[in-house]
């Protein structure tokens, strides 16, 4: 694994992630997604901690063996990802709840899709340069 790649295509990718989030989230959904009830103001600092974590994710995977450079690979395995990612969290958080919204589920796993998408783009095309 080359770790400057590793590294610097982590960093990339999570600054990547925290900006088409706000993008996404915080303004094109912001009225679809609105926080649970009785929940205070949003952590910034955890929303940028689990950003900068989904792109060392990325970027931990694409750094291994002969490394993922080509942008449309990067975008193909970053969707496989998060689909599986989404899934999951999906899963998990509604395991005590009688009924899901199974629209408002889907939104979010094609934002997720589209997040997970520039941050593939862009850790790969990292790669790419730094080889």
């Amino acid at each position: 694994m080359n770790v400057k790649n590793f590294l610097i295509g982590g960093i990339v990718g999570g600054i990547v992630d925290f900006l088409l989030g706000w993008l996404v989230y915080g303004m094109l959904l912001k009225n679809m997604m609105p926080p649970p009830e009785g929940s205070g103001p949003e952590n910034m600092l955890y929303i940028f901690l689990g950003c900068m974590s989904f792109g060392f994710l990325i970027s931990w995977v694409f750094a291994q063996g002969e490394g993922i450079s080509n942008v449309t690979a990067g975008i193909k395995m970053a969707i496989g990802i998060s689909i599986f990612m989404s899934l999951c969290t999906h899963f998990f958080q509604n395991m005590y709840s009688d009924s899901v919204d199974v629209k408002m589920v889907a939104i979010d796993i094609v934002a997720g899709l589209v997040l997970a998408t520039g941050v593939g783009a862009v850790v790969a095309m990292v790669n790419g340069k730094m080889k």
